[in-house]
């Protein structure tokens, strides 16, 4: 490589942004313990099919278009009831589970309630439609919703919505508040 030639005013502008230079002594850098990474906890998988209570005995009945849906958790007030489907715990999250197949609805429901109380929400809205294009006004998804929200482990309550966040195509749903976020 050939050596550059640089005029007196170029080295020294390059003296200026440099600085002072000091020669190094030592190119060996020692490493104490407070240099290592800290070591992070490994991302368990979860299996959102566990939240589902295994025995499935709910005598529910079908459900149609217009029907409202309810249901309480054993040792909840009655009045929470109530209380939810006024509003008075307010929204944290939402997800619109309408058009979709029952199988792919289930897999985004118990991933979103897995969420919502992993970020420690307390009140949801999942819009799940009125089924007006299910056969024999027997909407599949509302049906299917009532049951799993029933036999989910984190549910406590959920009543239909009012008319303006969806009426009976959409319920509020009250989750269970962990230990993990008491401070």
């Amino acid at each position: 490589m050939a050596k550059k030639n640089l005029s007196s005013e170029d080295r020294n502008l390059f003296r200026q942004t440099i600085g002072k230079v000091h020669a190094v002594k030592s190119d060996k850098v020692l490493l104490t313990e407070s240099d290592k990474p800290k070591p992070y906890p490994k991302a368990q998988t979860v299996n959102v099919d566990e939240h589902l209570s295994a025995n499935a005995d709910f005598a529910i009945e079908k459900v149609g278009i217009g029907d409202s849906l309810s249901f309480t958790a054993t040792g909840l007030q009655h009045n929470m009831l109530k209380k939810l489907h006024k509003g008075h715990f307010g929204l944290d999250a939402e997800i619109d589970l309408h058009g979709l197949n029952s199988n792919e609805a289930k897999r985004q429901l118990l991933h979103f309630l897995h969420g919502s109380v992993e970020q420690g929400c307390r009140c949801v809205h999942i819009v799940h439609g009125k089924g007006y294009r299910s056969e024999g006004n027997h909407p599949v998804l509302k049906n299917n919703l009532n049951l799993w929200l029933r036999q989910h482990r984190d549910v406590q309550a959920f009543c239909s919505a009012p008319p303006k966040d969806g009426g009976t195509g959409a319920v509020f749903v009250l989750l269970q508040l962990t230990g993990k976020y008491d401070a």
